[in-house]
């Protein structure tokens, strides 16, 4: 996935330390994919004129109130394995079929709101993924509704499919990828870390971003299906691998802000910092 001005500004205003950023640490990031400033600053005003992002002082930004619900949501990941519960075998149904077609934001919302709850369509409008989650049915009820869910949907638990349907359900997600998924990214984050110290700031920090970001989105839309659907095990280790890494990228950014920061030699070159361990 291309990285793009707009993207670059919500990513790293959503994993600010401290919720918001300074414009010139948004041109300093852009500069590392190759992004022009002028693009970087298109795509400041045209979030802010979308209501996404807000200015909090001169050349300094968050996200907006509205933008923050979808961004709380996305920041649970860390805590994605704890929404999940010993499976009973029924399942969480959400029928589409009144709604329109037509708005296509709307559309868009709800389509990445049954995806980042993981359901998958099993017939056309009919929705489901197992009732393994945390909170039962009104607790994904009330998180499709904040990731963008017409309240006109309707939400249920659904047993006693009729055998063929009930055949058809586990072949909607596909297992065997999610668990190569697992351990392809785990394996990358473990390599790419060994090697980190070696790098200077500059590619860490872009490196550090493009492979955290491809296992964060894995992380944020895992559909946390039950054994034996996927191997669970193997998902956690994948999640706590995601955990630690994120936690190396947060320090590589730190850094890679302050040297941002600093002022510039006036003389000589400055030596290139190491990374944090």
């Amino acid at each position: 996935m291309s990285i793009t001005a707009k993207t670059l500004i919500l990513d790293l205003l959503l994993a600010a330390d401290s919720d918001h950023l300074p414009v010139r640490h948004l041109l300093a990031a852009a500069a590392l994919f190759g992004l022009p400033a002028n693009n970087l600053r298109v795509a400041l005003a045209r979030l802010s004129a979308d209501g996404l992002i807000e200015s909090v002082g001169r050349g300094v930004y968050q996200l907006s109130a509205s933008a923050n619900e979808l961004a709380a949501d996305v920041a649970t990941w860390r805590s994605a394995s704890q929404r999940v519960r010993p499976w009973q075998g029924g399942h969480i149904a959400v029928h589409c079929g009144a709604l329109g077609r037509s708005d296509r934001v709307a559309l868009r919302h709800r389509d990445r709101a049954l995806q980042m709850v993981g359901l998958r369509e099993l017939e056309r409008g009919l929705f489901v993924r197992p009732d393994n989650l945390q909170g039962g049915i009104e607790a994904v009820r009330q998180r499709l509704h904040t990731l963008g869910l017409e309240r006109e949907a309707c939400v249920f638990i659904a047993t006693g499919f009729d055998p063929e349907r009930e055949a058809r359900i586990p072949h909607l997600w596909h297992g065997h990828a999610l668990n190569e998924a697992y351990s392809q990214i785990q394996e990358q984050l473990s390599q790419w870390t060994a090697r980190a110290q070696q790098l200077p700031i500059e590619d860490a920090a872009r490196e550090s971003y493009l492979l955290g970001r491809k296992a964060i989105r894995q992380v944020v839309f895992d559909p946390l299906l039950p054994a034996p659907l996927v191997d669970i095990q193997n998902r956690q280790r994948f999640m706590d691998a995601v955990q630690e890494f994120d936690l190396l990228g947060h320090g590589i950014w730190r850094q890679f802000h302050a040297q941002v920061d600093a002022p510039m030699p006036t003389s000589g070159k400055a030596a290139s910092p190491s990374l944090p361990h």
